[in-house]
């Protein structure tokens, strides 16, 4: 009934989430599967509202598990290494989970983009398997807005539609969500910069230029090869648009006769 009351309090502050993540860890081998249970429960009976708040938690629960699995491993601990603590609930249900979130209709519309990021954010951290994230936003890109929805706008909860029976949000409730909205965009801009963190206890000191993890070793990929495949991905091939860049560069750090240098101070 404490766990209950923690999850149903819940709002967009760290604080908050928090104090539900140490209570969830605290009590994980006593009882993780009926913790488990009632998170799952509650996302589905919770209000929308209430269930974006549930999987802002869930993202911080899995990084703390994460870290949690780390630190035993590290020390010795009795935990078994393939136990992930919450990140094997999470990845077994995840289509589940999702569904609740974002419920068919307009109702689960705000939603969504929340949904997707938090998405993003595993796959590139590789929190969660990638083609379960795959899978999950494959059934995202199925929720979307009616037919009978204006095009390019968003919903507005304090609108009636006769063709949609989920009755609109509280006025107030519109208002809480704008406010816990910012506070979770002010949380997501600080964590941006934030790369994968790596699940191995041991990290080799000598640089390479061959990769030290291969592609299935999965959570035990070290950061540097993770940060690399972004970087590789996001790079565009060489073209005359660099050339150009570089010489340019050239010309600033080796002026012509007569030209001062560049102040490299």
């Amino acid at each position: 009934m404490q766990f209950l009351t923690l999850l149903r309090k819940l709002n967009a502050s760290q604080q908050s989430i928090q104090k539900v993540v140490g209570y969830a860890l605290k009590y994980y081998s006593r009882c993780g599967e009926d913790l488990w249970d009632c998170i799952v429960e509650e996302c589905q009976k919770g209000s929308i509202n209430n269930r974006i708040n549930i999987l802002y938690f869930l993202d911080s629960l899995c990084e703390t598990s994460l870290l949690a699995k780390t630190r035993s491993i590290s020390l010795g601990s009795e935990h078994a290494p393939n136990n992930s603590f919450y990140v094997d609930y999470v990845a077994r249900d995840l289509s589940k989970i999702i569904e609740y979130v974002v419920p068919e209709g307009r109702q689960g519309l705000p939603n969504l983009m929340s949904t997707k990021q938090i998405l993003e954010n595993w796959r590139s951290k590789r929190v969660i398997d990638p083609q379960n994230i795959d899978a999950a936003m494959t059934f995202l890109s199925n929720r979307n807005a009616p037919t009978d929805s204006p095009p390019r706008s968003l919903p507005s909860p304090l609108a009636s539609y006769p063709s949609d029976p989920t009755p609109p949000l509280p006025r107030n409730e519109v208002v809480k969500r704008i406010e816990e909205d910012r506070e979770r965009h002010k949380r997501l801009r600080e964590r941006r910069w934030v790369q994968p963190v790596s699940h191995a206890p041991q990290i080799p000191q000598l640089a390479s230029f061959m990769p030290l993890t291969d592609d299935g070793d999965g959570e035990e990929e070290l950061t540097i090869d993770i940060e690399f495949e972004n970087e590789w991905e996001a790079t565009s091939d060489w073209n005359e648009d660099d050339d150009d860049a570089v010489g340019e560069e050239n010309e600033l750090c080796f002026p012509g006769e007569g030209e001062a240098p560049m102040d490299l101070s």
